[in-house]
């Protein structure tokens, strides 16, 4: 294993750091995996692929998250539980404590970059106490060529294994935390190996700088392009489809989470993919499985005896995860940009078996349900014992949002509003025929042509029908591949009486859930939400 090399590093002083120490600067991947295995963060699977894992969080820790209260966010953060404030002495005195702790490490230091547009471009020093966490920042982000004399616009400070004692003296709950400071430019993540956190500070990060200073639309989304140059977003929360319905070989894939929509067009934040690994298959999802190869990073994946992934063993965690590089997808839209979207698409998995597989959002319809960001989730696995539970993510990304969901609504509006072209559905990947425990999830073939003919513009010479309570226009027929029958949710349940029970329940739960904007949203924001009579509401 090398030594690190100070003449080749770049002078952290201002991070705090004592540069005096063995620093590791840019390494390349290969090297850094032999890091990784001599430090015992993980191990190779049989593709070559490196296993690691994030130990005590597997997935991101939201109310241990923090942002600076200063002159720059005091008035313009959407503060609250999503948006947590801390005071700038307390960051400081937190900033002290990483950085001394980082001093005494081995540490690896990345620079790379966020934002395919170079005129909302962000440069990035990643600095990290492990070297799967450097590897990670490698795929994630851009990989423009370093400049040591430059000083980065952001930089991330990421130690694991600090774990801060009486955090209550710091305005902090626990031992672990993420801290954003705007001002100063830097983040700080302490005592969690998640890597998602890198990535979802600097994404909150472009939501506030993106929406704030440049009047962009920040988006969590994927997004791919037809040959031809035909833009699709995808909207989603984790276990809708996202990324697996923007991975299609016959597009290519601008990115799969994070974008922006300027006046010129999207573009990605990130320079490659981070995508759930949990039953994931070579059959139904070829260029994801194939991606996972040396250079690759597995997240808290069960490696069996001969080194080989089990995607279907979570005793670890749910949250089981891979990150590579965009250019490891076989369809790739290297530059990262593409054309504004001819079609936007809201994914939603309704376990409440409500929602038809496809509906054409007017532009009231497409706010309303970009506000509300539903989807479901199954409480178990018992059959027919559990109920779904109804999950709303604001903009499909809440706790990503530093401003005030209004300004993302806005902005959507102002997009769609100024070219009418841009066709908006809503998709349910979620369950048909019955609730979870008694319908069943609707085949990933059926959404998929349900999708390409979308987008190809001949689901739009079918008839369609007006959804009774949340008053959706859904196609009735869809060519061969996808069955008539599959289109009416309603008739599929085989039991009226039940199923405009359960659309009822539902729709409480979406006005219910919407309330809350009732001072900042259009009326016709509201009147575009499901409608139900006030004497029949189920509880």
């Amino acid at each position: 294993m090398k030594k690190g090399n100070i003449g080749n590093a770049p002078d952290l002083k201002y991070l705090k750091i004592d540069s005096t120490k063995n620093v590791f600067y840019q390494l390349p991947v290969s090297e850094l995996v032999e890091h990784a295995l001599a430090n015992h963060e993980g191990r190779l699977s049989d593709t070559g692929a490196l296993a690691a894992d994030t130990g005590k969080f597997t997935g991101r820790s939201p109310k241990d998250r923090f942002l600076v209260e200063d002159s720059l966010t005091k008035d313009s953060v959407w503060w609250g539980e999503i948006n947590q404030r801390m005071s700038p002495a307390h960051f400081e005195a937190l900033f002290s404590k990483v950085a001394a702790h980082l001093s005494d490490k081995i540490i690896y230091v990345r620079d790379c970059a966020a934002g395919a547009d170079p005129a909302y471009q962000i440069d990035l020093r990643v600095v990290t106490e492990t070297a799967y966490q450097s590897i990670f920042a490698n795929n994630l982000f851009l990989r423009p060529e370093p400049n040591l004399d430059a000083q980065p616009a952001w930089s991330i400070l990421a130690a694991p294994t600090l774990l801060i004692e009486e955090p209550h003296q710091y305005g902090i709950i626990n031992e672990n935390f993420v801290a954003i400071d705007f001002t100063k430019k830097i983040v700080l993540i302490a005592g969690t190996g998640y890597t998602g956190e890198i990535k979802k500070s600097i994404f909150s990060i472009l939501n506030f700088i993106l929406p704030f200073q440049h009047n962009v639309l920040s988006m969590h989304c994927s997004a791919n392009t037809s040959k031809e140059g035909e833009t699709a977003l995808f909207f989603g929360l984790s276990g809708t489809g996202k990324t697996t319905l923007s991975a299609d070989r016959n597009r290519k894939l601008i990115g799969d989470d994070e974008h922006g929509w300027s006046e010129k067009g999207i573009f990605n934040f990130e320079g490659g993919c981070y995508a759930k690994c949990v039953g994931l298959s070579e059959d139904k999802e070829p260029e994801i499985f194939h991606a996972i190869r040396f250079g690759s990073l597995l997240e808290n994946v069960v490696l069996d005896k001969f080194d080989r992934p089990d995607y279907n063993d979570i005793s670890k965690t749910e949250n089981t995860r891979v990150s590579y590089p965009i250019d490891f997808m076989e369809n790739a839209e290297m530059s990262g940009i593409g054309r504004e979207p001819e079609n936007i698409f809201f994914l939603t998995a309704d376990a409440f078996g409500v929602l038809p597989p496809i509906s054409l959002l007017t532009t009231d319809q497409a706010v309303y349900h970009f506000v509300s960001g539903y989807t479901a989730k199954v409480a178990g696995t018992e059959v027919g014992v559990k109920e779904p539970t109804a999950a709303f993510s604001t903009c499909f990304g809440q706790a990503f949002l530093p401003l005030h969901p209004s300004k993302y609504a806005a902005l959507l509006r102002s997009k769609l509003e100024q070219n009418r072209n841009i066709k908006v559905w809503l998709v349910n990947t979620g369950w048909i025929a019955g609730p979870y425990g008694i319908g069943r999830r609707i085949k990933l073939n059926y959404t998929r042509s349900l999708i390409r003919a979308a987008m190809d513009g001949s689901l739009l010479e079918s008839h369609f029908n007006k959804h009774n309570i949340f008053g959706l226009e859904y196609p009735t027929s869809c060519g061969e591949h996808v069955p008539a029958q599959i289109l009416d949710a309603r008739g599929l349940w085989n039991n009226d009486e039940a199923y405009d029970m359960q659309a009822k329940r539902l729709a409480k739960l979406f006005i219910s859930n919407f309330e809350k904007f009732n001072n900042e949203m259009p009326a016709s924001v509201h009147a575009a939400g499901p409608k139900i009579e006030t004497t029949v509401l189920v509880s």
